[in-house]
């Protein structure tokens, strides 16, 4: 059984003006380029209210650091109260979204994902032993990573719905 552990947990908060379509293009592409995880969408769920609507949209994404270490993160939406709107830009309208998203994320460092160590106790034993005084420093470095990684993509994220809600 491979050893997962939680590093990172956070998530913003925006409402405003906001294309959706675009805003889910940044997040999907800044993920794959800046951190090289490999995405997968586990979850799409449109509600229409009258006017709005209600989506819900889930990705996993995992990395593989070395043969021993794996980044595994899970990426959450929950957007309300989405309607269409225009907007006027330099004297042309545009049509976009307003409402209110949240995006959370996970970043979780898996270590022996393939279970390489597990086969035996004596193979169990030996990876407490690889761990607390051969890779310790390793572990460390990955875990900061993974924070980093996961701290810069909401930082990412804030500031693009921060600049598209100026366009008004």
């Amino acid at each position: 059984m491979p050893e997962k552990d939680t590093i990172f947990t956070s998530k913003i908060k925006y409402t405003g003006v906001f294309s959706f379509k675009d805003f889910y293009k940044f997040c999907y592409d800044w993920l794959k380029e800046e951190t090289g995880l490999d995405l997968t969408e586990t979850k799409y769920a449109e509600k229409i209210e009258g006017a709005q609507k209600k989506i819900d949209v889930e990705w996993t994404g995992e990395k593989k650091l070395t043969d021993y270490f794996r980044f595994d993160a899970k990426v959450i939406f929950k957007v309300e109260k989405l309607k269409e709107t225009e907007i006027n830009q330099g004297g042309a309208k545009i049509k976009t979204n307003d409402g209110a998203v949240e995006v959370s994320i996970k970043g979780v460092l898996v270590r022996d994902y393939e279970g390489k160590f597990e086969t035996t106790a004596f193979k169990k034993f030996l990876r407490g032993i690889y761990e607390k005084w051969v890779i310790p420093s390793r572990i460390e470095e990955y875990k900061d990573k993974i924070a980093t990684d996961s701290d810069k993509f909401l930082n990412q994220a804030k500031a693009y719905l921060d600049l598209e809600g100026k366009k008004e």
